[in-house]
């Protein structure tokens, strides 16, 4: 008898051990879903996916205890201990966000809000910190330690400069303010130095040509400058700084509250150099003197459920900017006999928003105008411009059939310029413009987005500009993006090429420019890790083909500079690479790198066929980026820089030789922040820590009025090391 109750209990005991039920539940993020997470039970090959809606299941578990892991592109690992004693046990997994911006809403690639991992279209997100980590005197030189942009200066005595993007030059890249064209054509030289960063929410960046959405100008990418909103500013932000250069600048924002649906922020920006320096011995300045102001005013209103309806900016820009022989004094501007360059400059910006009534709730109207005078003179010669742009965008934005999210748009774009050159005729064109885009969730892991517009213009007809993007995720860390885009650009002279005002030489414009037409390819592999932390790891490919490339000839005359369209193409191709990583210590690592071969292949009556590589267009160029915060006693140490590689330099008949490729060369910087309970911070760095600079940028500075005074010799940093201090205050906004 005891014998068969023993074998009995062995029955129970195995059937006990045999019993199996379900582990479900749903993975949340701040009370929000995290779809398609993955979940694993530690030590077995169990697990599952969850749905886009967060839930997940488990099916045929042993009775047993268990550890639950989630994990989830963009979040922190979590886990959680489980005991399933009956058929089914039910559990909630929260997660929190890591800090790679991954989950953070973008715009830019597709001109509507989009998480990021989710975008079809490779986007760059720069952070309001990323300003702060390294404190620069113009948003133009803060972006050149973004890997694949670089900083041109395009006259050394003025100081223009202008942004490349994967080796393309300025005018193929298009500045946007909250997603309006604002900064191009004859802005583009000077307008972009006076944006203020206390107005910065983040900066967006798409690589590649996007003028299926923007239009002309979008060639090279796209830089959207996207600003605070002012429910989410600080009552009062400002920041004071200055350096052993004795150059000053303050910027401050006040969000004053008005009521529960109308908010308002002002912000302004003040910079102020009057140092001349010579440490090239050139007797000219080595940077230029300045005195520059830009204010901004942003209102916003929103319904009842505070949502936002209606919203309008405006901006004033002002400056004085000086260059030249260092005797020059601004009551001498016009001389012949001293040389010096004074560009004063006044700009005004309009930019709104509104979202249509709930008769029309998919329609949104967006408008921006802007008006752009300069007087300029550039030793005894005076250039006077004004130019006005006029934008709308009616946009249509509905879901269709769950997958399809279609968007519909109505352009229109009207030009005024006038200046009193003789190489640029006074201009009016007026372009409409359509366009559609769908984007098509064909599943949850592959999204096809594709695109076209039509432009009408007077002088160059009608113009096509197609493209497609396709974003496939593999498994939860992995994304695959191809994107293919046809650009377009229209002729902007006085953007080209400086040196035609800054230069003995005369322009010359064979035949009349057709528009620049690109065709460009990018492939993207991103991969998002743990290891030692978490990091996410970049890898694209870009290859741009141009026809109709407008080309300046430099070697034809020394007297003239030749505008005419290349008779060929020109290519841009390479690969770039970049890594982000966050410590499990309060450490992270930013690096990147870039290399591409720019030239032009043409055909020559004598020679035959041509290759010409592309001036100051670096073969290798690198960003790096170290970051620790010391969070208990409220300090962080940041160490950024920038690596570059050789560049072909423009040429100079004897006895003004110089060499013909540059030197490699890197600028480093470093800042040390202390924080206060009191929401004050205090910050002292070192700029160009290696006090790296080029030899002078001009050709015969003994001689600015002679036929070969040339300032275009500019490829790397013209100012010394500097040491800077500076304060920020911030009071925040109550709840």
């Amino acid at each position: 008898m005891k014998n068969f109750l023993f074998i009995l209990g062995l029955i129970f005991t195995a059937q006990s051990f045999a019993q199996k039920g379900d582990i479900e539940g749903v993975v949340l993020s701040n009370d929000k879903p995290v779809p398609f997470a993955r979940i694993k039970i530690q030590n077995t090959s169990l697990g599952a996916v969850a749905d886009s809606a967060g839930f997940f299941k488990i099916q045929d578990v042993p009775f047993g205890e268990y550890v639950l892991e989630a994990a989830a592109m963009g979040f922190e690992k979590n886990q959680l201990t489980v005991k399933l004693e009956s058929g089914s046990h039910r559990v909630s997994i929260s997660l929190n966000e890591q800090n790679l911006e991954l989950n953070s809403v973008v715009i830019t690639g597709t001109m509507r809000e989009i998480s990021l991992s989710r975008s079809p279209v490779k986007i760059e997100v720069l952070s309001a910190n990323f300003f702060k980590i390294n404190p620069v005197n113009s948003i133009i030189e803060a972006l050149q330690t973004v890997n694949g942009v670089q900083e041109q200066v395009n006259c050394g005595v003025c100081g223009t400069n202008d942004i490349h993007i994967n080796g393309m030059e300025g005018p193929y890249t298009l500045v946007l303010i909250d997603g309006m064209p604002i900064v191009s054509g004859l802005s583009s030289v000077y307008g972009f130095n006076g944006i203020p960063t206390s107005l910065i929410q983040r900066v967006e960046i798409v690589k590649g040509p996007s003028s299926t959405l923007y239009g002309t100008e979008a060639v090279g990418g796209v830089i959207n400058i996207i600003t605070k909103t002012p429910q989410n500013t600080p009552l009062l932000d400002l920041e004071i700084n200055g350096n052993t250069h004795q150059e000053f600048k303050t910027n401050f924002a006040v969000a004053p509250k008005i009521g529960k649906r109308i908010f308002t922020s002002l912000s302004a920006d003040y910079y102020y150099n009057q140092n001349k320096m010579d440490f090239n011995g050139d007797n000219f300045t080595d940077i230029p003197l300045s005195n520059r102001l830009s204010v901004f005013n942003k209102w916003q209103l929103n319904d009842k459920k505070g949502n936002k309806v209606f919203s309008l900016a405006g901006r004033y820009y002002w400056e004085d900017r000086f260059g030249g022989t260092l005797p020059f004094t601004p009551d001498l501007k016009g001389s012949d006999l001293v040389y010096g360059e004074h560009i004063h400059t006044e700009r005004i910006e309009i930019i709104g928003s509104y979202q249509l009534p709930r008769i029309a709730k998919n329609w949104r109207f967006d408008f921006s105008a802007n008006s752009h005078f300069q007087n300029s003179f550039y030793g005894n010669v005076n250039y006077r411009a004004n130019q006005q742009v006029y934008f709308s965008n009616l946009i249509w934005d509905k879901k269709i059939k769950k997958r399809h999210q279609l968007l519909l748009g109505i352009t229109n774009k009207y030009q005024i310029y006038e200046d009193n050159t003789t190489s640029a005729t006074d201009d009016q064109n007026y372009v409409p413009g359509v366009f559609v885009q769908d984007e098509f969730n064909v599943t949850d892991q592959l999204i096809l987005l594709g695109g076209t517009r039509f432009d009408y213009h007077q002088k160059h007809g009608l113009i096509f500009s197609p493209r497609l993007s396709v974003k496939k995720q593999f498994g939860t860390y992995t994304a695959f993006r191809f994107n293919y885009g046809n650009g377009f650009r229209q002729v902007q002279l006085f953007t080209e090429d400086h040196a035609f005002v800054s230069g003995s030489r005369q322009v010359l414009i064979v035949n009349e420019l057709k528009p620049e037409r690109s065709h460009n390819v990018t492939l993207n592999l991103n991969h998002t890790y743990t290891l030692w932390g978490y990091g996410n790891f970049d890898v694209d490919l870009f290859y741009t083909y141009f026809l109709n490339k407008i080309v300046p000839d430099f070697e034809q005359d020394p007297q003239l500079i030749v505008y005419d369209n290349l008779k060929g193409y020109g290519t841009t191709r390479g690969v770039s690479m970049a890594v982000n990583h966050t410590f499990k210590i309060p450490f992270n690592l930013r690096v990147g790198a870039t290399f591409q071969d720019v030239f032009e292949i043409y055909n020559d009556e004598i020679m035959g066929r041509v290759k010409n590589k592309q001036l100051f267009a670096p073969v290798f160029s690198g960003t790096f980026g170290l970051g620790y915060d010391w969070k208990k006693i409220g300090l962080s140490f940041n160490y950024t820089g920038r690596v570059m590689g050789h560049q072909l330099l423009p040429t100079f008949a004897a006895p003004f030789e110089r060499p013909e490729v540059s030197p490699w060369f890197t600028v480093q910087n470093i800042q040390v922040t202390k924080k206060f309970k009191s929401s004050l911070e205090i910050y002292l760095g070192v700029k160009n820590i290696l006090n790296y600079t080029q030899p002078s940028p001009l050709i015969d500075p003994q001689n600015p009025f002679g036929d070969n005074f040339d300032a275009s010799y500019a490829y790397g940093p013209l100012q010394t090391r500097r040491f800077l201090l500076g304060i920020r205050y911030s009071v925040p906004r109550k709840k």
